[in-house]
């Protein structure tokens, strides 16, 4: 019987992890198990090359991949997918293979602010009801012997009086806390003042906290508004009061290491103990991390969260509630829920006040989910007379078209090319991702938009990066209609593989030379460069997309140029070149005018459903009101998608005259 070897994977960042892994099993599959963090977008195929490790002691059997070059082989690096432990071994992790997890970004509320089309929706939203969570100070009539009446019942009592509204009760936490609150001053004499936090429901309000009243500043009373992508998790927190935005967020979703789509994480769920690690995951890897770090940066404690909301595509939705998706791939294609809940935050794991109310944005198909009800919400697109599309552009690309009298969906198999997977130098939209490029025609040099602080080097392309960098490379004749190099330079390498690449960032203009060398110890930093494969796969994604808008449309006998609003939105980055994506057969060839990027719909309409009930409600009415139809079975499709795999498209005469 082959014996077990323990593997010891030491952390760039200081951190180690001792694991023994069972025969069989990659490097890979044991760092899953054992909950180290190490980037799979590609579910361990070998085809991403992102889970790079560095052996350094025992060894390891497995093929050359050609993401590590000769030079690296020799000095150890390996892919962790294809490489199995012989002995024991030690395995250095760098910091690069669990980048979605290593940077939780917190911000404060200016940026969210600064989007347009988020400051139009707080203006809607003012005319809603609201979240029914609120914030009331009462002073209590001290007990006597002639009124002798126990701390709750007074303070219920006065409540009723006060609010004219009948009391459902008061949560255990609240009154765990009820006789010190009553009690507490400055001067530790009884005032018998309190700040309560209620909750009104149709039965009544329930008092979910208190907090002492008198001369204390009354306690901010928070929400929490979540958009867990496949990708990246995004969050808000929100100051129930006013709808004022107290921190904002996001993280990577470590669930990626699973695999970057929704199918590999089915396939991982249906594995023994996969679902409570994909649940695990989300929830204490991801956002129990992000919701301290929001909380702290605000200054309040997680119990002061009495609220959430959370919009999600199906599978996400399923695995945050730890509800099995087996039956989302498999025909007829039948989710277990379409609408869960109100859930408690307590029950999921989440550091919420115990009592705080969850609730979900309802899903529409098995493949479109509560991320695209709570964006058609957020673009309000379900009340436009003109005839709108709505496109987001994460790890999977979902449509809806209609109006304030029809609206249809769909999903396409885009994959997740939009956020940095299947691509070997993709990266979500953060620090050190390109997110826009010009090419000189005649040197083929780029310049490069950054993302991050002034002088910040190059780690990756995120989705407008991409986008930018394939239209400049086709619109200057560097690569011809089938994404395939067609001049030279000192910028295009073809490797012994075969495959030919654009290099984007020499290693000595890379950030990699700061973060790979400090584990590698080399003086060589490592390329950054967009390959004839990744061009392939985005040739592929943008074809999906364009292909459904097309079935789209065909199906109600509708022409593109009927469109007069197309709502961009997504993790793609901070906005994308509509003219290049029109040019490389992306999108319609429409006006640029007619495009609106309106950046994370999913997570507006999050905070839209967190701050008012109405609100709320509205998206569960959206959800069942939108048809979704299921390309893959649709006739015609398939015809549509291949035409739409090259650059613009087989098609010429739909990118005539492009602005």
């Amino acid at each position: 019987m082959e014996e077990t070897r323990r593997i010891l994977f030491k952390n760039e960042n200081g951190t180690e992890t001792t694991v023994y892994a069972v025969p069989g099993d990659s490097l890979l599959e044991t760092a899953k198990k054992a909950g180290v963090a190490l980037d799979a977008p590609c579910g361990g195929r070998g085809t991403c090359g992102k889970c790079r490790v560095r052996v350094i002691a025992g060894d390891v059997s497995g093929e050359q991949s050609r993401s590590i070059t000769p030079e690296e082989f020799t000095d150890g690096w390996r892919l962790a997918c294809a490489s199995y432990a012989q002995t024991d071994v030690t395995v250095l992790v760098p910091e690069t293979a669990g980048a979605y997890r290593n940077k939780i970004r917190v911000t404060g509320k200016d940026g969210v602010r600064e989007n347009a089309v988020f400051q139009r929706l707080r203006e809607e939203l003012k005319a809603a009801g609201s979240s029914g969570i609120e914030l009331i100070k009462t002073d209590l009539s001290e007990p006597s012997v002639d009124d002798p009446a126990a701390d709750r019942e007074r303070l219920l009592r006065k409540l009723e009086e006060q609010t004219g509204t009948r009391a459902a009760g008061i949560a255990l936490f609240a009154l765990r806390k009820l006789p010190t609150s009553l009690r507490t001053t400055a001067l530790r004499q009884a005032d018998f003042s309190v700040y309560c936090v209620l909750q009104q429901q149709a039965a009544g309000f329930t008092v979910l906290d208190v907090f002492p009243g008198g001369e204390n500043k009354a306690p901010v009373v928070a929400g929490l508004a979540i958009d867990i992508g496949t990708t990246t998790v995004a969050a808000l927190l929100v100051d129930l009061a006013n709808g004022e935005i107290l921190a904002a967020g996001s993280a990577g979703n470590a669930q990626i290491r699973f695999g970057a789509d929704v199918i590999n994480r089915i396939i991982e769920s249906g594995k023994s103990g996969g679902r409570e690690r994909l649940r695990r995951a989300i929830i204490d890897e991801t956002l129990v991390p992000l919701i301290n770090s929001l909380c702290e940066t605000a200054g309040i404690a997680g119990t002061q969260i009495y609220r959430a909301a959370v919009a999600a595509n199906t599978t996400m939705t399923h695995l945050f509630a730890g509800v099995d998706p087996a039956h989302i791939r498999l025909e007829p294609y039948v989710p277990a829920f379409f609408e869960i809940g109100p859930l408690r935050g307590a029950d999921l794991g989440l550091p919420l006040h115990p009592d705080a109310q969850l609730i979900t944005a309802p899903a529409i198909g098995s493949y479109v989910g509560g991320d695209i009800t709570a964006g058609v919400f957020a673009s309000m697109l379900f009340k436009k007379q003109e005839l709108s599309l709505l496109l987001d552009l994460g790890t999977n690309g979902e449509l809806v078209l209609g109006n304030g009298e029809f609206m249809m969906s769909c999903a396409c198999s885009a994959g997740p090319a939009f956020e940095g997977g299947d691509i070997s130098c993709g990266m979500r939209a953060t620090d050190g991702a390109v997110e826009a490029c010009t090419i000189d025609r005649q040197t083929m040099e780029p310049m490069l938009t950054v993302i991050g602080p002034e002088g910040q080097k190059p780690a990756g392309l995120c989705g407008s990066g991409l986008i930018d960098i394939i239209g400049e490379l086709f619109q200057n004749g560097i690569i011809n209609a089938r994404g395939k190099f067609i001049k030279e330079g000192k910028r295009i390498r073809r490797d012994a593989f075969g495959d030919t690449a654009y290099i984007i960032a020499f290693p000595e203009e890379s950030a990699h030379d700061m973060v790979d060398n400090m584990v590698a110890g080399t003086a060589a930093g490592r390329e950054i460069c967009l390959s004839e494969s990744d061009i392939d796969n985005f040739i592929r994604a943008k074809g999906a997309i364009f292909s459904a808008i097309r079935t789209m449309l065909a199906v109600l006998d509708f022409d593109a140029d009927m469109i007069e609003k197309v709502y961009v939105a997504g993790g793609i980055g901070s906005g994308i070149n509509i003219r290049q994506a029109i040019r490389i057969g992306m999108l319609p060839n429409l006006s640029p005018e007619k495009y609106c990027y309106i950046g994370n719909s999913s997570l507006h309409g999050a905070y839209s459903m967190l701050v008012s009930q109405t609100a709320a409600e509205m998206i569960e009415k959206i959800g069942r009101d939108i048809t979704y139809i299921e390309l893959s079975t649709h006739p015609g499709y398939m015809d549509e998608l291949v035409a739409a795999c090259f650059l613009p498209h087989t098609n010429g005469a739909l990118f005539e005259n492009i602005e």
